[in-house]
């Protein structure tokens, strides 16, 4: 845990420090505020045009505002989006190969005056291929040949000189997020989805489903609602799950055994007993396309050790507790 800033005893040169970086991110910060409020028709027209194409979203940009572009072209694909990077230098010497006439081409230029994205821009007029500028500047080279032009608010740089790009760059970089944000809200993009593309780290970890865990077919202990306990006991010693599922004649889940059950109902003729004597009527189940850890969750909170997987009532798989462990699900 983070303790209190300390503001007594500090040197003359550390409060100078404490002070530029703070003057530093009040700058961006209200010059994000800035950009919130400048965004309209234009940054619509934008998405509506990338909605429509039926290729891929190639970004580029040269300096810094390469850097930002490879940023968004990567948040681009990982929310849906099919997107890449080209360096405008690389394009004029055959990476242009690499914009097919079904893609949109998203230029990222703070002056918009940038010399070496013009075989880019010039090979996107030829054949007709969407150019979406992102500029600080109006009435720029780029702004002029460019289909959509969304035009950052003039606001300062965060350097001192006013050189470096700081503000330009984060204004750049946040309104990359909004274009793939917008994206992904109206493709109506799922955490399934989301899964798919980021099987790795803790992204795929916490999107694992319960489909991805369960044990299904043979693997399940399961019981018909006629039969004895003496059969469940053999299927639960079979499954290793702890616990037997009973379903009747339609194959609905009705009822689960577990140890418990067996124990509160312990007697002489046990054993000789119907399933539906001693099973837990109603018990827990999930649907295979819920999160494990959503899983985990229910049985963390019903003190159960194993989940049965139900579609429309009949049991198709079943998961336990160790499986979410063991996938690190959290």
């Amino acid at each position: 845990m983070k303790g209190p800033r300390k503001t007594e005893n500090q040197s003359p040169s550390e409060n100078a420090h404490l002070s530029a970086g703070r003057e530093v991110l009040k700058i961006e910060a209200d010059a994000l505020i800035k950009l919130e409020h400048s965004l309209g028709d234009t940054f619509s027209t934008a998405i509506e045009k990338l909605c429509q194409i039926n290729g891929r979203v190639v970004v580029t940009g040269m300096g810094k505002s390469g850097h930002i572009g490879k940023k968004v072209a990567a948040t681009l694909s990982s929310t849906g989006t099919p997107a890449l990077f080209v360096h405008p230098a690389e394009a004029s010497h055959g990476d242009l190969g690499m914009i097919t006439r079904e893609d949109a081409v998203l230029a990222i230029s703070n002056s918009g005056e940038t010399t070496e994205l013009n075989d880019i821009v010039v090979y996107t007029r030829r054949f007709n291929v969407p150019l979406i500028a992102i500029v600080g500047r109006d009435r720029s080279s780029l702004e002029k040949n460019a289909d959509i032009t969304i035009v950052l608010p003039d606001y300062p740089e965060a350097c001192p000189m006013g050189l470096a790009p700081t503000t330009s760059t984060t204004m750049t970089l946040a309104l990359g997020d909004a274009i793939a944000v917008a994206l992904l809200k109206r493709a109506s993009f799922s955490s399934l989805k989301f899964q798919e593309l980021h099987p790795g780290g803790s992204i795929g970890k916490r999107l694992i489903t319960v489909a991805n865990l369960m044990h299904s077919a043979e693997n399940m202990p399961l019981v018909k609602e006629t039969a004895r306990v003496s059969d469940a006991i053999l299927e639960m010693t079979a499954k290793s799950f702890g616990c037997v599922g009973v379903v009747n004649t339609d194959n609905q889940l009705i009822g689960i055994i577990t140890d418990g059950d067996l124990r509160r109902n312990m007697g002489e003729n046990l054993l000789a007993l119907n399933v539906t004597v001693v099973m837990t009527k109603s018990p827990k189940q999930i649907i295979q396309s819920a999160l494990a850890a959503e899983a985990l969750w229910i049985m963390n909170e019903s003190a159960i050790t194993s989940l049965f997987v139900t579609s429309e009532g009949i049991p198709c798989g079943i998961i336990h507790m160790h499986d979410c462990l063991r996938a690190e699900v959290a």
